[in-house]
Parts: structure tokens; C-alpha cells; sequence
């Protein structure tokens, strides 16, 4: 039996090229994503910057859908000559378009992130790199693409934008406290007086890591590992003592008292080398850091001094302290140097008078 295509119905015909235009794209779209871009991605890996490979790892994932569709709109070229009626294909073109545009969209954001994560906080002035200023970032590309989308569609976007524009303002009166938190973490996070992974202490004594800003809130890591949320706008309002600003790395202060008897020079020489070991051999010590020593005052008991260290951030300042007191006890104890125990000593001079013994004898 011989089969004659020039037979067939115009329907079968269409119906046939149509899957084998969408066989090819997809097998296309397949070879592209197992035989060029990987080749693509090797050569990205070879050079030193990484945006290359960001924007090759982002097409690949997206190749074979855009295969897809650029197949489907191939393949409703054969169908106009089936009828009259071709209002459904302009719907299905508008459709792919759409489709299209929305998976363009999704790329430019998730290359938007990955490059904001990578280059934000080198560019001058430099961007923060938050969950704030990234959702800010994926809206503002998603409401360019959906503008852009709906041009292509044929739908005016004049009118929207004007609407957009009068409503806004009555969401603006409706939702202050809101997007008064926006634009708090917003600034905030655009200042740069306070940054992710920054110890800051507020003036109502709450201190911790910054972790993140969100639209509303920021969240604040205490050393406990607990979370705090302090409200954008509060934050913003509150006088902050940043640990990390302008240098990481703070001075880490212990207070000694030694015996009056004590030859203060050779204190000060065994306290300096002490400190100096610490600095080297502590991890969070500063290695190339001179420890100071100064005297301060004549205690009741003791003369007393401080000594000045440098820890690398804030929470290095504890384990420093902890292994300078250990060994400068040890050392201390080595060098008979002593550290008295507190104390008062009451002096008079001359005996009491005959009046003031008498009393005490009656007492």
C-alpha cells in the first residue's frame, strides 16, 4: 500500500510539520545546552572576572524553553491557510510573546541578584548587598519587563501609569508606617553607616550582628545566636555605635592592679611581653599590634593600670581578654609579682588621747 501525502488533508499536513518544526527546535535547543554551552562555560572559567559566568550559567538554564518557543511560533506559520478565521493566531502569538518576555524578565533578575552579590559592594559608591535593595532590584526589572510586555501585547500603558500615579498617592496616606519602614531600610542601606555583618549597639543597649534589612524590619543577631527585629524607622532614628566603623579591629582594654612594693618597670616590661605573646598567638589577637601599658591611679590596696590590646572584631575582644589574664597570672607568679588581694589600712599618728581611751574602755 502506498501512502500519498499529496492525499492527505491540508489539517494532517499542517499538524505534521508543526511537530516536526518543534522536534528540530527542541533537539536544536538540546545540542545547544550539551555542546556549546558547556564549551562556553570552560572558556567563562578561564577568565578573572566572574559576570561572564554568570550571564553564560543563566542562558543555559533558559535555552531550551526559548528553543521551545521559538519552534511553537515557527510552527503556527503553517496554520493561516486553513481558514479565514485567524483571530486565534494572533492570540497565540501574543501568547509566545508574552511567554518570552516573562522568561527574559526572569533572567534579567536572576542575573541582576547574582551580579549585585558579586559587584555590589565593590562598586563606588558602593551598593549594599541586602534582601531590601535585591527585592527592590528583582521589582524594579519585573515591573520594566511587564511595562514592556504589555506594549507588545498592543496595550496602552499611558493610562496605567497615570492611574498608577493618582492611586499611589492615596496608598502613600494610607500605608505610611509601611513604607516609612521601606524607605528607612532603604537609606539605611544605602548610607553605609550600617551594614550587613556589622556589630552595632543601639542606645537602649540591644547589640548584635546586622544580618539583613527587609522591607519592613532588620534583623539583628545577638551573640546569644538570638534574633532581634528592630523596625527600620526606629533604626533609623536611634543613636548607633557601630563596632565596625571605621576599622573592624577594636581595642580591647583589661584593667591590673599590682603590690606597692612591686618595681613598676619590671611590671610594666613582664605585662608588655605577656600582651605581646597573646597578640601573636591568640586567634582574634592582633599579631603586629604593641601592647600598652598605663598607670592610673593609687588605689587603696593596689596601684592600678590598664592594658591596652587589639582584638580583629568585636567578639574577639573576650577569648583575648580571657587568655591574657591566664598567662599573665601565670607569668605574674613566675616573676613574684603580686597582685593583692583588696584592702583598707587605717594609720594614726601618735597615741589616742586619755579621753578617747577611757571612752573606748567603757564601750
Amino acid at each position: 500500500m502506498t501512502i500519498n501525502p499529496a492525499t492527505w488533508p491540508l489539517w494532517l499536513t499542517q499538524f505534521l510539520w508543526s511537530i516536526a518544526t518543534l522536534a528540530v527546535a527542541y533537539i536544536l535547543g538540546r545540542v545547544i545546552n550539551r555542546v556549546v554551552a558547556p564549551r562556553l562555560v570552560r572558556l567563562a572559567r578561564k577568565t578573572q572576572s566572574e559576570w561572564d559566568d554568570v550571564i553564560i550559567e543563566e542562558l543555559k538554564r533558559r535555552v531550551p524553553w526559548w528553543s521551545m518557543l521559538v519552534g511553537a511560533w515557527l510552527a503556527l506559520d503553517y496554520w493561516p491557510a486553513l481558514g479565514a478565521n485567524t483571530s486565534w493566531l494572533e492570540f497565540a502569538h501574543k501568547l509566545l510573546f508574552a511567554l518570552g518576555g516573562v522568561s527574559v524578565t526572569m533572567m534579567l533578575i536572576g542575573m541582576a541578584s547574582r551580579l549585585l552579590a558579586l559587584y555590589g559592594t565593590s562598586v563606588s559608591p558602593g551598593m549594599p548587598v541586602t534582601g531590601l535593595t535585591k527585592n527592590l532590584l528583582n521589582i524594579f526589572i519585573g515591573v520594566m519587563g511587564g511595562l514592556v510586555v504589555l506594549h507588545g501585547l498592543g496595550i496602552e500603558i499611558t493610562p496605567m501609569l497615570t492611574a498608577l500615579g493618582v492611586g499611589g498617592l492615596a496608598v502613600a496616606l494610607a500605608l505610611q508606617e509601611p513604607l516609612g519602614n521601606l524607605f528607612a531600610g532603604f537609606f539605611l542601606s544605602m548610607a553605609g553607616h550600617i551594614r550587613i555583618g556589622d556589630f552595632v549597639r543601639l542606645e537602649d543597649g540591644l547589640d548584635g550582628y546586622v544580618t539583613d534589612f527587609s522591607w519592613r524590619s532588620a534583623r539583628i543577631r545577638q551573640l546569644g545566636n538570638n534574633i532581634v527585629i528592630v523596625p527600620n524607622l526606629k533604626l533609623s532614628q536611634a543613636t548607633v555605635l557601630n563596632f565596625h566603623l571605621p576599622e573592624q579591629d577594636l581595642a580591647v582594654i583589661v584593667g591590673v592592679g599590682v603590690d606597692y612594693d612591686c618595681d613598676l618597670a619590671h611590671v610594666e616590661r613582664v605585662t608588655i611581653e605577656v600582651g605581646r605573646e597573646v597578640m601573636k598567638e591568640v586567634e582574634g589577637g592582633v599579631p603586629d599590634f604593641e601592647p600598652l601599658v598605663r598607670y592610673r591611679e593609687f588605689a587603696d590596696s593596689s596601684i592600678n593600670f590598664n592594658v591596652v590590646l587589639r582584638g580583629k572584631e568585636y567578639k574577639d575582644q573576650f577569648l583575648v581578654t580571657h587568655e591574657f589574664i591566664k598567662r599573665l597570672h601565670a607569668r605574674y607568679a613566675q616573676e613574684g609579682i603580686t597582685i593583692p588581694f583588696p584592702q583598707s589600712t587605717l594609720s594614726t599618728r601618735g597615741p589616742l588621747p586619755v579621753s578617747q581611751v577611757a571612752d573606748t574602755g567603757r564601750a
